[in-house]
């Protein structure tokens, strides 16, 4: 069923759900949402599976015509979005009238929306998922980011469609300082004791040249101590590289599958969903902890989640 209508395509809007899984020995990235905690939210809220497809919007600049009646619901960054010019709630479930007009304005906290709509965006799945991933030019719509003109259709819904929304206690607050846990390694021995006490005790700025590939940072040099350079061996969501300038490199989800810098360490990945909201000029600390402690984190953000959306009608 034809749902919505891009009257503009924004900055810069996809496709995107959980990701491409278990192709990235063949070289492919897994894609997916930037922050997953704002996509898994958004479907909850709208009652889709937790994996369905939903708009990434980054930054501001899209209008979007609803073609039908909806169900839809705004999570992640806010984005100002509004309803044929009136304010429109985030982090809870709102139904549209036909014809209604959707667009987002500015940018308030954060730096990506994700927009749920109830039966899911339907686009062909391709290894699993419909992700768009641009440098290769797959999943989505065409493999390239929404544009005026493109329809965008949705699966099945439930028939009756509770309203719901997220605790308050739970609604985010991004700010513009990050702290962010990692695991140390695996190439922690390529540098100095001097370089580690850098990264752990330095603070970093997130520069322009980011994007949905990885966060370039700007602070103090990291020194090395057995040279950048490694027989490339796999990346991983929040593997953090840092190159022979120095300067850390965060890596996400359109990230290259290898890398022949050496890492210094890991970002816990509840934390880089977080950053998927960070922006440039953004500030970041890192703070070592134990896999054990990971673990323990992650445990504690799926309980969370399994509690933090009420039923409101």
């Amino acid at each position: 069923m034809e749902a919505l209508e891009i009257l503009h395509g924004g900055t810069f809007t996809t496709i995107q759900d959980l990701g491409r899984r278990g192709y990235q020995q063949f070289g492919m990235p897994t894609a997916g949402a930037m922050d997953i905690t704002s996509l898994r939210l958004a479907n909850r809220l709208v009652q889709n599976d937790e994996g369905q497809a939903c708009l990434e919007i980054t930054f501001v600049g899209l209008r979007l015509l609803a073609l039908r009646d909806l169900v839809i619901a705004i999570t992640g960054g806010n984005l100002v979005p509004k309803v044929n010019g009136s304010s429109l709630p985030m982090w809870k479930t709102v139904s549209l009238r036909k014809n209604s007009e959707i667009s987002f304005s500015g940018v308030g906290d954060g730096i990506r929306s994700y927009l749920g709509v109830a039966g899911g965006l339907q686009v062909p799945d391709i290894m699993g998922s419909k992700s768009t991933y641009i440098r290769g030019g797959i999943g989505g719509v065409e493999g390239r980011p929404l544009r005026k003109g493109d329809r965008l259709h949705i699966g099945p819904r439930l028939s009756r469609i509770p309203l719901c929304r997220l605790n308050d206690e739970f609604i985010p607050h991004y700010g513009r300082e990050w702290k962010t846990r990692v695991i140390m390694g695996p190439q922690e021995d390529y540098f100095s004791k001097k370089g580690i006490e850098t990264f752990t005790s330095s603070e970093y700025t997130i520069t322009p040249q980011s994007d949905r590939m990885g966060y370039r940072l700007q602070g103090p040099v990291i020194e090395h101590r057995k040279g950048a350079d490694i027989i490339s061996d796999a990346t991983c969501l929040g593997s953090i590289q840092v190159p022979g300038h120095g300067l850390p490199i965060i890596l996400f989800v359109d990230r290259q599958t290898t890398g022949g810098y050496p890492k210094i360490a890991t970002a816990i990945s509840v934390d880089v969903y977080d950053l998927g909201q960070a922006k440039p000029g953004d500030r970041i600390r890192f703070s070592p902890i134990s896999v054990i402690e990971a673990h323990e984190i992650r445990k504690n953000y799926e309980k969370r989640m399994k509690g933090c959306i009420e039923i409101i009608r």
